[in-house]
């Protein structure tokens, strides 16, 4: 798709940024953005800059928009021009298949940075869709590119985020690759259970901005698959579900189903991200 040239209204010394076309484009806000009083600026700029370098960095926020429910961020094939990191809500990514199917690829929640899968070809490969209501800081990636050459510490940061991404998708291919269904399933909650308490969230207690069909086809399990397993998880007293609402009743039994391997293999990092990203 072509990117549309939008007018820079921050200040008069920057060019105008273009942004990827797609059909929630017109329909999305511009809010100011000010990372100063963002409690999740550690996720998208280093720590520890001081001073004019401080300055400096909060400039490659460009704007900020907000996504409704439903509608896309960018899809695949627009034009990468920026990285976004979340700031309210979540977003899943998917891939539309030859077949018509949507294959989600990845579930993205606040505090994680979206589109790193465009840098490389200069286009997005996935569709990034809005869960619920959204609301994320627009960073050029040219700016980023620019500044990095000037600050070491924001251009290691940036590595950082590319590296943990290499990390998550390992981890992904190794619950889809070596653990059997009721496994995967209990990877996924622990996952949640673990971004949501990083994040200041309850651990115990959250609910699932996806669909059970969302979670299979990430999963690669038939929705039939997921809603079994998840009764079988509340008639064994792992946890307990009310529509969405999923409380976590006993921990080290839900850990006992999947061993260690699926947490382990990210680290600090939860394997599915809903991760946080």
């Amino acid at each position: 798709m072509a990117a549309t040239a939008v007018a820079y209204t921050r200040t008069q010394t920057q060019p105008p940024l273009p942004e990827p076309a797609g059909a929630a484009f017109g329909s999305v806000s511009r809010l100011p953005a000010r990372c100063s009083s963002c409690s999740w600026r550690g996720v998208c700029l280093p720590c520890g800059l001081t001073g004019k370098d401080a300055v400096r960095a909060e400039e490659l926020i460009y704007t900020r928009r907000q996504i409704r429910r439903g509608e896309a961020l960018y899809y695949a094939g627009d034009v990468f021009v920026s990285l976004y990191a979340v700031r309210s809500g979540s977003f899943k990514t998917n891939l539309t298949l030859e077949d018509g199917r949507d294959q989600v690829t990845g579930f993205r929640m606040v505090g994680e940075i979206i589109g790193m899968e465009g840098i490389g070809s200069g286009q997005h490969t996935c569709n990034a869709i809005a869960l619920e209501d959204s609301d994320v800081c627009v960073i050029p990636y040219v700016r980023l590119e620019n500044l990095g050459r000037d600050l070491v510490g924001l251009q290691r940061h940036l590595h950082q985020l590319m590296s943990r991404e290499i990390v998550r998708e390992n981890g992904v291919m190794l619950l889809l690759g070596t653990m059997r269904a009721e496994e995967r399933l209990a990877a996924f909650l622990l996952n949640l259970s673990q971004s949501f308490a990083a994040r200041g969230y309850s651990a115990s207690e959250f609910n699932l901005r996806m669909t059970r069909e969302e979670i299979g086809s990430y999963l690669g399990l038939k929705l039939e698959t997921v809603s079994r397993e998840l009764s079988r998880f509340q008639d064994e007293g792992l946890i307990v579900v009310n529509k969405k609402n999923v409380q976590i009743k006993d921990l080290v039994a839900l850990q006992r189903v999947v061993g260690r391997r699926g947490i382990a293999s990210a680290g600090s990092r939860p394997v599915p991200s809903l991760s946080r990203r």
